[in-house]
């Protein structure tokens, strides 16, 4: 994956202080989040099958209690219409994803993210970022280079599905500097830097995503 990595940014003292704050912002607001996004049931359970070749997942893989709020059917954001498509295109119609895809957007990762090969990307939920406030979140958008290390340190450059993680434990994301992501549980109990999966196993094209409730923030894991 070496043709993925964004030229190395350093993280100043001043970005340091403000994911710092942003971790802080995404501990307290990790219970809200997660109980704003989940609905009274999962769309699918666990499945209980071989783990998937190279993480490549179908939609009998998804779990996770906010999964029923996709879109049905072959609808825009449904797992229909995103197995198809690239991550980054794929998110983009992903209702639970527009925050995420707006700083996609404004660190200009959309082609980096659709031309990988394959990968597997931890995509914040917008109750995640909203934890951050708005003007947080607009100050970060109109600093690409800050913004790009959190978003890098939420992709790795493996494709694994949910039994691939936990086997795993831990993981470098593209964001090497920002230290290993430490996987722990499994299924609807399984945690990504204490993050919890919202909905896990979406396949695309190019990845399988795992929609999380929190902005993971590089650095606080090492």
């Amino acid at each position: 994956m070496r043709n993925l990595r964004i030229a190395s940014i350093g993280l100043t003292a001043a970005a340091a202080l403000t994911l710092t704050a942003c971790g802080s912002s995404d501990t307290a607001s990790s219970g809200s989040s997660s109980s704003s996004m989940a609905p009274s049931s999962s769309m699918a359970a666990p499945s209980s099958s071989a783990a998937s070749a190279d993480g490549v997942t179908t939609n009998a893989d998804v779990f996770g209690p906010a999964c029923s709020q996709l879109p049905q059917g072959s609808a825009p954001g449904s797992l229909d219409s995103m197995g198809p498509q690239p991550v980054a295109s794929a998110a983009s119609t992903n209702p639970l994803l527009t925050k995420l895809v707006a700083a996609v957007k404004a660190t200009n990762l959309v082609d980096t993210l659709n031309s990988a090969p394959a990968i597997t990307v931890f995509a914040p939920a917008d109750p995640a970022f909203a934890a951050l406030g708005d003007a947080k979140f607009a100050e970060l958008a109109g600093k690409p280079a800050e913004l790009s290390p959190i978003l890098q340190y939420h992709v790795v450059g493996k494709r694994y599905d949910a039994k691939g993680l936990a086997s795993a434990g831990s993981l470098d994301s593209l964001n090497a500097a920002g230290g290993p992501l430490k996987i722990e549980g499994s299924g609807e109990n399984m945690t990504v830097n204490g993050a919890k999966i919202l909905c896990g196993n979406i396949p695309t094209k190019n990845a399988t995503v795992f929609v999380i409730d929190k902005v993971l923030t590089p650095g606080t894991n090492k």
